[in-house]
């Protein structure tokens, strides 16, 4: 008989002290880097202030195809957004048609478009409709420089920078990801030593019933550390998203906010996946990935609102803490906006942050510039007749506008409105946001992958490497935290587990080593096994 067992750690991976039976010995972590080249670049599809916008200065403000400006175009079709480090571009795109169709992620030099290394990724257990691939992108950690990326297949993987499978994670076999016909993945989210992603899951026991769930990784061996369930199933849950979360420190803790395929705004511990609170948005997903901006997280979606008729609107939410961190606050509408727009709809493209003014796209291709204040339009202007996924970028006083009928467009930024400098006509639709560095700019569609910009080193115009977010050293030890904290096993094998300390904020205090095991049988267990530790 071929059975199989799932068994988890104390539920949650998650001890009070006086479950260990002992004192535990804690060690205090080093948390320095272990690389001598601090990656530096546009590492993540949100950019390096996770609001779409570059700190670079000298980009281009005109292009023209095949002539001023554009330095080469590959035959990769792709639907999200490249990222660099330094001169090596990491694209994720797909070849190939039907039955022959894969996914590749490819590592590019950034002057010519050479290939230097490229992973294959087949679709075999995806319901993926109309070559609806690589909605989503890489992510590169920027303490190590290694690759992140969870392919439309769910295959979770890490690469060193020269392509070198560190490990990998099957969401589906091994967590019950589903898949769906649209496709929407998303990126890999790099927290300090965590990398997180956004899937809607079906697993096991308390996390059975399908939900929109995150999943936190240990970066550097993919052992899972936490599991979270920040949001509510039907009649609500019905997209799957691939929102970015937005993470921030809200009183000495690590926290994060984002949209939920069920319509929902939530908070969740960074460090522990602990839910802190949500705020139930709409009927259906909010895909479109927050911003935050002194104390608001700004929101966009394209559904159905639950206090009007209205499909759609953007608002701005309260982004403080509840009193009780330890369970999970419900908020209503009432208790959180700050301010709402119901102008605006848009079910996918993410907003950009410039200043204080937000900058969005809606689904009829009407670029919107608002008063984050107040929540107020101070000017439209109509790009297109319709977008869906690609959302722009802002970089250099300019807004660089991909649409979805393959028009970019480059603008000029004024107080009253926005000056067309330039703008191309790409082959295919553009679903992928831009990204921009080392005055670069690189753009997807679903035919061609394009580079435009100057040839040869600008750093003269690339900002200095950010700081790399490393764990912060913890505290007061409040609880013991056991890695993974799920393991699936078949007769006659055996695990091994790691566990430290984190304070009452989830930092990390140290690894612990005289941790004494207890014989656990979860009491909603329907078959009763004991497991020797």
């Amino acid at each position: 008989m071929n059975s199989r067992w799932h068994t988890a750690i104390a539920a949650v991976a998650l001890f009070v002290l006086s479950a260990c039976g002992t004192n535990p010995t804690v060690q205090p972590s080093d948390h320095s880097p272990k690389t001598t080249t601090v990656p530096n670049g546009w590492l993540s599809w949100r950019g390096p202030n996770q609001n779409g916008t570059s700190l670079e200065t000298n980009l281009p403000s005109k292009w023209e195809l095949n002539g001023a400006n554009h330095l080469w175009t590959l035959d990769l079709k792709g639907r999200g957004t490249p990222v660099i480090n330094g001169n090596r571009v990491y694209a994720w795109g797909y070849v190939g048609e039907k039955s022959e169709l894969y996914e590749v992620l490819v590592c590019l030099d950034a002057d010519s478009g050479k290939e230097l290394w490229r992973h294959d990724f087949s679709d075999f257990i995806s319901d993926i409709i109309y070559d609806r691939y690589t909605i989503g992108a890489p992510t590169i950690d920027p303490q190590t420089g290694n690759v992140f990326l969870m392919s439309t297949a769910g295959e979770l993987t890490a690469f060193t920078p020269d392509g070198k499978v560190i490990w990998q994670q099957s969401m589906v076999e091994s967590f019950g990801r589903g898949t769906y016909p649209n496709g929407r993945t998303g990126a890999v989210a790099i927290e300090g030593d965590l990398a997180i992603v956004h899937v809607i899951s079906s697993n096991w026991g308390g996390q059975g019933p399908p939900r929109d769930r995150f999943y936190a990784f240990d970066k550097k061996d993919g052992k899972i550390v936490w599991a979270s369930t920040p949001g509510v199933g039907p009649p609500f849950l019905k997209d799957s998203c691939f929102a970015t979360p937005v993470f921030v420190w809200k009183n000495g803790r690590r926290v994060f906010y984002s949209g939920t395929g069920c319509g929902n705004v939530v908070c969740v511990d960074a460090r522990t996946g602990i839910p802190i609170w949500r705020m139930q948005q709409s009927f259906g997903g909010v895909n479109s990935s927050v911003l935050y901006y002194k104390g608001k997280v700004i929101v966009t979606h394209g559904r159905a609102n639950l206090d009007s008729t209205k499909i759609g609107r953007m608002n701005a939410l309260k982004s403080d803490l509840p009193a009780d961190t330890s369970k999970q606050t419900v908020y209503k509408l009432k208790d959180r906006e700050v301010w709402r727009n119901e102008h605006i709809s848009m079910f996918t493209s993410s907003p950009v942050l410039v200043g204080d003014r937000v900058y969005q796209i809606s689904e009829t291709g009407v670029l919107h510039c608002v008063d984050v204040n107040t929540g107020k339009d101070l000017w439209d202007m109509k790009l297109g007749t319709a977008q869906i996924h690609a959302s722009p970028l802002y970089g250099d006083g300019k807004l660089y506008c991909p649409m979805n009928d393959g028009s970019f467009y480059i603008l000029k930024l004024r107080d009253d409105g926005a000056d067309v400098l330039s703008k191309v006509k790409l082959e295919g639709n553009c679903l992928g946001a831009p990204a921009a560095w080392n005055g670069k700019i690189y753009v997807f569609t679903n035919r061609k992958f394009y580079c435009f910009g100057k040839k040869g080193d600008n750093k003269g115009h690339t900002p200095a490497p950010p700081k790399p977010l490393l764990p912060t050293r913890g505290g007061k030890v409040a609880k013991l935290q056991v890695i993974p904290n799920e393991v699936l096993l078949e007769p006659g094998e055996k695990a091994s587990f790691r566990v430290r300390a984190i304070d009452a904020n989830g930092n990390v205090v140290g690894p612990v080593k005289n941790v004494k095991w207890e014989k656990y049988v979860p009491p909603t267990a329907k078959v009763k096994a004991k497991l020797d530790a």
